[in-house]
């Protein structure tokens, strides 16, 4: 059983079924749930536009399901994919190419 949350949304991770690279994050309610593994293909829910959405509808660029999975605590679905085109709205395959940190190399440990 999926656990919403008060606004009965879901976090959506999805995940390229082959090489493992996040490749975006998006919101689902039960109904885009629903749509997703009923069509194959993953659908979401707008907060914005308060509507359903499927990727590619509009850019060509579409997910077909190849495997759900959720976490331990059942709030957060990860969603493999093949991604045909690009995932992120501006073009790129991933919505995370924006690097924050680079890899920590020299770690504190002098507090675990």
């Amino acid at each position: 059983m999926i656990v919403y949350n008060d606004a009965g949304l879901v976090p959506a991770i999805i995940q390229d079924h082959e090489s493992g690279r996040v490749l975006m994050m998006g919101w689902m309610n039960e109904e885009a749930y629903t749509r997703t593994t009923e069509t194959g293909r993953v659908w979401f829910w707008s907060r914005s536009r308060q509507e359903f959405w499927r990727k590619g509808d509009t850019s060509g660029h579409r997910q077909y399901v190849r495997g759900i999975e959720h976490d331990c605590d059942s709030d957060t679905l990860l969603i493999q994919v093949e991604q045909v085109g690009a995932a992120c709205h501006t073009g790129t395959r991933s919505c995370f190419d924006n690097r924050t940190i680079e890899a920590v190399t020299d770690r504190d440990d002098t507090n675990l």
